[in-house]
């Protein structure tokens, strides 16, 4: 894919919004040759998170379009879900995309704007039995394509989805070489990381941390449904 403008990566993001889904593809995409990334939010509102605070931001209703639209997860993915200026925006915005894309709890965002409607995405292994409630197939891999829409798994797979979306962007020797030039060489501690790979007690304990929002998160995706669909 190639033109003589840059292409643009609109990461629109919203209050509790986990910051590594669209930091690391962040990071990876503004050393991306003849690409720019655009950082929104709803009226250019700073957005504060564990912590952290991202401010500057373009306002998100006055992006008219954008090449590759990559919207991240979060606990906050409800509450932007039933925001409507941001979903209104999160339609429109698909509408002039090559690529829709999301990373983690993403997906749910764009399933509930109705983009996802019989195509495969993935999500965090936690939250993707829910992609359903949209008419989305659940899919466990780390990174799954169903024709011009990308999706990443939960959080670090925002890095591997980043590098699968630099190489459609460019080509799979400059992805490579942005993944040498950041040392993008995992080694984890622990072989932890899926529920598959995970001890018996350790998955008991997250899914114990998680059983309450779990159940909120059902009960408000639904309402959700309802609302927006």
């Amino acid at each position: 894919m190639s033109t003589s403008e840059p292409l643009t990566i609109l990461f629109p993001l919203y209050p509790g919004v986990t910051q590594l889904d669209f930091t690391g593809p962040y990071q990876f995409f503004v050393r991306l040759p003849g690409v720019k990334p655009i950082v929104a939010s709803v009226e250019g509102k700073s957005v504060e998170l564990e912590g952290l605070t991202f401010c500057g931001l373009v306002p998100l209703e006055q992006i008219e379009r954008c090449d590759v639209l990559c919207v991240p997860g979060g606990r906050g993915c409800t509450d932007a879900i039933l925001d409507p200026r941001y979903l209104s925006a999160i339609r429109s915005l698909a509408e002039t995309a090559c690529y829709i894309t999301s990373v983690c709890t993403g997906s749910l965002i764009l399933g509930a704007a109705d983009l996802l409607e019989g195509k495969r995405a993935a999500c965090h292994w936690a939250w993707r039995e829910f992609l359903p409630l949209f008419g989305a197939i659940p899919d466990s891999g780390r990174v799954v394509r169903d024709g011009n829409i990308i999706t990443g798994g939960g959080v670090t797979a925002g890095i591997d989805f980043a590098l699968t979306v630099a190489a459609e962007l460019t080509d799979p020797v400059t992805a490579q070489s942005l993944q040498l030039a950041l040392e993008y060489a995992p080694a984890p501690p622990f072989d932890a990381g899926t529920p598959d790979r995970a001890s018996a007690e350790v998955l008991a304990r997250v899914r114990s941390l998680n059983a309450k929002a779990a159940g909120e998160r059902r009960a408000a995706l639904e309402r959700a449904r309802e609302e927006v669909l």
